[in-house]
């Protein structure tokens, strides 16, 4: 299995997604987590019954969702009632009491990009346009027909040691849920993520390619959420990002 499982109980299965590994896929034959995950559910429901202590129809509740190429922390339910509690979380609906995303995103920072003083946030706030019958975002003029503000907050994490390097690493909180966000947006103001060739310039997609980098670099490294049984405040944290050995000789592990 793919997917590596950080906690379980009753109601929850906590996951580490690997880059590459879609959530859940439509291609027949195509790993990916839900199937994954219901696959494993179905064996220890097997094993319990074994064991003479009955079974269920194991239920999974996707709660919210990660891009294929994307690595990251995501909570599953394991019954409706929690599925129905962490997704009201995720809305954001309630400010004191939601779901709390944090990411990690190595970027390619050019000659004359604005960056935020070590220790303080700055705010992209942008207006995004899904193309119809593609696999693409765009920035697009406030008005225009299908377009959705999009907001996100970030600082820098770390930045590249040498005067050669021109990565940055950047801690990235959304305040909305769009379609490729944060890659869209970076990439607007100046600082597509190392990796993506989608959105990517010239000069990020050679860098990346010097660096020997191929997958995008943008990680969901911290997630927190209150137990949708107990309400205890959870939080899962990974330090270590997709990225760190392409980065280990350029003096910066991201």
């Amino acid at each position: 299995m793919k997917t590596k499982i950080l906690a379980e109980d009753s109601q929850i299965l906590v996951c580490f997604k690997p880059a590459g590994l879609a959530v859940q896929s439509a291609r027949p034959g195509e790993a990916d987590m839900v199937s994954e995950l219901k696959n494993y559910l179905a064996a220890s429901q097997r094993a319990k019954k074994a064991s003479g202590s009955g079974s269920k129809i194991p239920y999974l509740g996707l709660v919210h969702r990660l891009d294929q190429p994307v690595s990251g922390i995501l909570v599953f339910a394991k019954t409706p009632k929690a599925a129905a509690e962490l997704s009201r979380q995720a809305s954001g609906a309630e400010k004191e009491h939601h779901m709390e995303k944090e990411y990690r995103a190595l970027v390619y920072a050019g000659e004359g990009v604005s960056l935020p003083e070590a220790g303080t946030e700055r705010e992209l706030v942008d207006y995004l346009r899904k193309e119809p019958g593609q696999n693409l975002s765009r920035v697009v003029p406030a008005g225009t027909s299908g377009a959705k503000q999009a907001a996100l907050s970030f600082c820098m994490a770390e930045k590249g040691n040498g005067t050669e390097n021109r990565h940055i690493c950047l801690s990235v909180r959304l305040h909305t849920g769009r379609h490729h966000q944060i890659r869209v947006q970076l990439a607007h103001a100046g600082m597509p993520l190392l990796g993506d060739t989608r959105y990517g310039s010239e000069q990020s997609r050679e860098y990346s390619a010097r660096l020997g980098i191929r997958t995008i670099c943008l990680c969901a490294c911290r997630l927190s959420f209150f137990h949708p049984v107990t309400g205890k405040r959870m939080e899962f944290e990974i330090r270590e990002y997709p990225w760190s050995e392409a980065l280990a000789g350029t003096g910066s592990a991201g």
